[in-house]
Parts: C-alpha cells; sequence; structure tokens
C-alpha cells in the first residue's frame, strides 16, 4: 500500500470534532490527533519497558503482534495530523530522507540539532 493511498482510506475513518464544531473558527483540528498520537506512543513505550522489565528485553511472537497494531495506531494518528496540517504521508517522508541523505553525505547523521 503506497501512504497516501493509506492516508485516504484512514482519514475516511476519523470522526473527531473540527474546531469550528467548537465554536473555533477554523476547519482543522490538529489537536485531538497530535494528543492521540502522544498517547498511541505512550501506549507503545510502556509495553516496551514491560519487555525489559518482565521478560529481560527480550521479544516475544505476543510482543511483536501487540507492537504491530500498536504501530498502526500511531501511523493512524500520525497520518491524522498530516491531514490536518495539509500534509500528505508521502512528502512527509520524501522531505524526511532527503534530509537523512543530506546530512548523510555531510557526515552528520549524529549529533544534534536542525541545522546540521
Amino acid at each position: 500500500m503506497q501512504l497516501d493511498d493509506y492516508q485516504a482510506k484512514a482519514n475516511s475513518t476519523a470522526i473527531y470534532p473540527l474546531l469550528k464544531e467548537m465554536d473555533i473558527s477554523q476547519d482543522i483540528n490538529p489537536y485531538y490527533p497530535a494528543l492521540g498520537l502522544a498517547g498511541e506512543v505512550g501506549e507503545f513505550c510502556n509495553k516496551l519497558k514491560k519487555v525489559m522489565r518482565d521478560n529481560n528485553g527480550k521479544f516475544t511472537d505476543e510482543f511483536r503482534a501487540t507492537a504491530k497494531g500498536e504501530l498502526g495506531d500511531i501511523l493512524w494518528y500520525l497520518s491524522a495530523l498530516a491531514t490536518e496540517l495539509g500534509f500528505t504521508l508521502e512528502e512527509i517522508a520524501e522531505e524526511n530522507i532527503s534530509k537523512l541523505f543530506r546530512r548523510k553525505a555531510m557526515g552528520k547523521l549524529k549529533g544534534s540539532g536542525d541545522d546540521r
């Protein structure tokens, strides 16, 4: 599946309110998917933490199945947030990979800061 196809299909399942429905004069609502994204990433990280605590860092088939579902939820919220901000997942992916390859060419994959 292509990222833009996923985004279109995922968007058809979104049922959260737009800000204009909350008496805020905007036709978008990036807050809802941003908060949902943070929550889903938190759920994933909590499950990952328990692998360290309860299973000595060893991944089971059960964890992998659960992780796959959580990563799908993360993708859904990321897609919704991109849609609300007027981006496609394809353009985000393309811009990100271009940035990474520029940094790689300059030998600056390691380090910190946006302007490396």
